[in-house]
């Protein structure tokens, strides 16, 4: 019996199921991060130009919270799709899926819950402090 051989990168047609799927997570991660940018550009929409001053200090404060909340969830959802964006650079370059610490092949089930994952789980566990 031959030995198996272990897989060192994937093949063609898996990296073109693993391109369709980070298309599809970039395309809705694209209409998030638009979203989120909406709400911190629109100032005029449902503002609190005709209410009493003592509620325009509250809605103001709150306002000022959420776009500051926004501000961070899209600064969050660019680095996401820059990361995506990255995997699909490495699947163009053949080498998706080759964990960067270990050399190893991220297994396919880690990629397709983390299209833009750049290290197996063992490398990440080993790189995290411990307490």
């Amino acid at each position: 019996m031959a030995e198996e051989v272990e897989k060192t990168r994937y093949s063609d047609a898996e990296l073109e199921e693993f391109r369709q799927l980070i298309l599809k997570k970039l395309e809705n991660a694209r209409a998030d991060y638009e979203l989120l940018r909406a709400t911190i550009t629109h100032t005029a929409d449902n503002d609190t130009e005709d209410t009493s001053p003592t509620f325009k200090v509250l809605e103001e404060g709150a306002a000022t919270l959420s776009k500051e909340e926004s501000g961070r969830l899209a600064a969050h959802q660019m680095k996401f799709i820059r990361n995506l964006e990255m995997a699909l650079v490495r699947i163009e370059n053949k080498t998706y899926g080759i964990c960067k610490t270990t050399g190893k092949l991220i297994p396919k089930e880690r990629l397709m819950k983390v299209p833009h994952a750049t290290e197996c789980i063992e490398a990440k566990e080993a790189r995290k402090p411990t307490n």
